[in-house]
C-alpha cells in the first residue's frame, strides 16, 4: 500500500487497482479499567508502563475505510455522528476533505452493530448520511441489534445480512471475527497480491495488545473468543503482503503486523 494523499481527517492510500481512504470519526476517551487483564479483572495500580494514557485515560481513535472499487464506494463502518460524545462525528467532513461526495456511497458493510460503528448512517441534522445508499450489510448474528436501534429504524427494511465468506464485491470478502460481539465481522479486500483485513474492534489499546494479544477489553461480549480471534487474525496479518485496518488503531488506523508467537509489533503506515 502507498500513500498517495491526506489531511486532517483522511489519508488515502493505493493498492493494487483500488484506493483506500482511512476517515477519522473523531476519538473517544475511556478510564483504563476498561483494559482488562487474563482472568477478566481490571489493572489497578500495576497498569503496564507502556500503556498510553492521556491526562490519565485510555483514547481511542475512532476510524472507518472507505475502499473504492472503480465507480463502486463502499464503507466500512460509519462513526458515532452526533449520537455520542462531542469530539466524534467528524465522518462527513473527513469524506469531504478527501475529495469524496456523501452521494459517491452506495454501500455500507457495518463490522458490529456498536454505536461508534452503525450511528453514522444518519447525519447530525437527521437526514440520511449517504443518500444513494443500496446495500446496507449487518452481522447476521446482529440484525436484531440493528433492528432495535430506533435512531436507525428507517434502515430496517434495507439491511442484508452478513454471513462468514459472503462476496460484497470482487475484492471484498467478508470473514467471521466473532468475540469482541456475538457477530462482529472483519473484511479481506485483496487486490494484484495485497491484501488489507479491515478488523474492526480487534484492538482497542494499541499500545500494549499487539505486545500482549491475551490482554482484553471490558465490553468485549466474550473476552475468551475475542482473545481467540485477535491471536488467530494476528497471525494472519503478520503475513507478507498483508496490511490492517482498524477501528481504534491510532490514525489513519492502517499500517504492518510482525512478530509471532505471544508478541506481535504494529506499524503505522
Amino acid at each position: 500500500m502507498q500513500k498517495v494523499s491526506f489531511g486532517i481527517n483522511h489519508v488515502e492510500y493505493a493498492m493494487g487497482e483500488l484506493r483506500v481512504v482511512a476517515l477519522r470519526d473523531g476519538y473517544v476517551d475511556m478510564p483504563p479499567s476498561r483494559l482488562r487483564q487474563t482472568d477478566g479483572r481490571p489493572f489497578g495500580a500495576e497498569l503496564p508502563q507502556q500503556v498510553d494514557l492521556v491526562e490519565g485515560r485510555l483514547r481511542l481513535s475512532v476510524n472507518a475505510f472507505l475502499i473504492i472499487e472503480g465507480d463502486q464506494h463502499t464503507l466500512i463502518d460509519t462513526g458515532a455522528s452526533n449520537s455520542w460524545e462531542p469530539t466524534m462525528g467528524l465522518l462527513l467532513s473527513a469524506l469531504n476533505e478527501a475529495g469524496v461526495v456523501r452521494e459517491a456511497i452506495d454501500a455500507v458493510a457495518l463490522t458490529h452493530t456498536h454505536s461508534d460503528h452503525a450511528n453514522g448512517l444518519v447525519a447530525a441534522d437527521g437526514a440520511d448520511a449517504f443518500p444513494n445508499l443500496r446495500r446496507l450489510f449487518v452481522p447476521r448474528e446482529e440484525l436484531s441489534m440493528f433492528d432495535g436501534n430506533e435512531r436507525l429504524a428507517r434502515f430496517r427494511p434495507r439491511r442484508l445480512p452478513l454471513d462468514d465468506g459472503c462476496k460484497l464485491s470482487d475484492c471484498i470478502t467478508s470473514m467471521q471475527a466473532h468475540g469482541h460481539e456475538v457477530g462482529h465481522t472483519g473484511f479481506e479486500v485483496s487486490s494484484n497480491g495485497e491484501t488489507l483485513l479491515v478488523w474492526g474492534d480487534i484492538v482497542h489499546v494499541p499500545s500494549i495488545q499487539f505486545a500482549r494479544p491475551e490482554l482484553s477489553w471490558e465490553f468485549d461480549a466474550d473476552q475468551n473468543e475475542a482473545r481467540a480471534t485477535r491471536q488467530k487474525l494476528l497471525h494472519r496479518a503478520a503475513q507478507a503482503n498483508v496490511a490492517v485496518a482498524g477501528a481504534h488503531l491510532d490514525f489513519p488506523g492502517i499500517g504492518m503486523v510482525s512478530g509471532g508467537g505471544g508478541t506481535f509489533h504494529f506499524r503505522s503506515l
